[in-house]
């Protein structure tokens, strides 16, 4: 599942996929490594397991836990999501 990535405090936004999501944290493949320890926020869908049966647009608050080499030149990277936040459904236009 695509996720967007940005660094608390910094403009830079990267693009990555989940492998895998739960309540409490994320494992994501990215191009770019991220630093251990940093805070970055993490706008991605919720599937419908971990929410009210219905997927939804979230922002989770997330402290980079492990980075590591994964496949290809991708970094896999591990974060704790310490705070979702539910975005509005942004309706799309015809």
């Amino acid at each position: 599942m695509p996720v967007r990535v940005q660094s608390v405090g910094d403009n830079t936004e990267l693009r990555a996929e989940t492998r895998d999501v739960s309540t409490n944290g994320v494992f994501l493949y990215t191009a770019s490594a991220l630093v251990k320890g940093s805070d970055v926020e993490l706008v991605l869908i919720l599937p419908p397991e971990l929410t009210s049966g219905e997927k939804c647009w979230v922002c989770c608050h997330a402290c980079v836990l492990r980075v590591e080499q994964g496949p290809g030149k991708s970094f896999g990277v591990a974060a704790e999501i310490r705070r979702i936040d539910v975005l509005p459904e942004i309706p799309m236009s015809s």
